[in-house]
């Protein structure tokens, strides 16, 4: 298994379409180049901004190719590998794996509820089947279930699960976490964008970041700023993402921030029905809101 350094900020990419929703690969290679220009430490396609529940197997595999050839080796490519079961998600991990993925991030499975063993069993038998690291991915309120910090510390334990993506949104789990694990083998990341200094502070590795889709220079500057020793500037980084977070009220955050990206210059299309369909006053509000960012320096 080959070593990545998991730090800094790493773009949730989103995925391109054309307007009638097929993939838009072309699209997907500028995007990619655009986040590694502004300075990004790595590069996530195929997780929940990326919309890799609407998506087939082919689709996720084309996806990879493209960004990995995109990114050229200049940065680490990390890739959603998640599937309801345990045998379609080693399946994928192994597809991925092959497409040229150097980190597979793994979901918990969803739908139907798993117990904590049952989630333990699940990442480790995924992890056995492939020799990339993988960082497992934990998003309760998409998937009704949380992965409890004394299960990720047992998972820690595998010598390809190399860290953890924390979407819930509770910085104690961050915590938690971060206290039960080892800094030296394994990474936490805030999934969580508001988040990402507060976790940077605590011990965390850095953050895969939505927001990074729209501002992927501001996005870095939070963490670069704090790596330098600059806490003032990375406070003001990090605070000049609320109004964009605020949007949220919205609806479904992935529609948002497509709808962001699009606003901001870098034509992404939509997302796949039937989350697509905002209304005059969440586009209104989403147009000002970027106007607003521009006008601040925001890019």
């Amino acid at each position: 298994m080959k070593s990545i350094s998991i730090r800094g900020i790493i773009p949730a990419l989103v995925t391109p379409f054309h307007d009638d929703e097929s993939l838009n690969l072309e699209q997907m290679k500028r995007h990619t180049v655009r986040a590694i220009d502004a300075g990004a430490h790595g590069v996530f396609c195929l997780g929940t901004n990326g919309e890799f529940f609407q998506m087939t197997a082919d689709e996720r595999v084309a996806v990879l190719e493209s960004v990995t050839e995109a990114a050229d080796g200049r940065v680490p490519v990390y890739a959603g590998a998640g599937a309801v079961g345990t045998r379609d998600t080693i399946t994928l991990a192994r597809r991925l794996a092959d497409g040229g993925a150097d980190v597979l991030s793994v979901i918990t499975p969803y739908f139907a509820s798993a117990s904590q063993e049952e989630l333990y069993r699940h990442f480790a038998a995924v992890a056995e089947s492939v020799d990339v690291p993988i960082l497992l991915y934990n998003i309760p309120a998409r998937t009704n279930v949380n992965l409890d910090p004394s299960t990720v510390a047992r998972l820690a334990a595998i010598e390809n699960i190399v860290g953890i993506k924390d979407s819930s949104g509770n910085f104690d789990n961050i915590l938690q976490y971060l206290e039960l694990t080892d800094r030296d083998t394994f990474d936490v990341l805030s999934g969580t964008d508001s988040l990402i200094l507060a976790s940077l502070q605590a011990g965390g590795a850095g953050g895969i970041t939505a927001i990074a889709n729209i501002y992927p220079h501001t996005m870095v500057e939070i963490y670069e700023k704090w790596q330098a020793g600059d806490l003032d500037a990375a406070r003001a980084a990090q605070a000049r993402i609320r109004p964009i977070r605020n949007l949220f009220r919205h609806g479904n955050p992935n529609t948002i921030v497509k709808a962001a990206t699009n606003a901001a210059g870098e034509p992404v299309g939509p997302c796949r029905a039937p989350f697509n369909n905002l209304g005059e006053q969440a586009l209104a509000d989403i147009a000002a809101t970027i106007a607003a960012d521009h006008a601040r320096g925001l890019r």
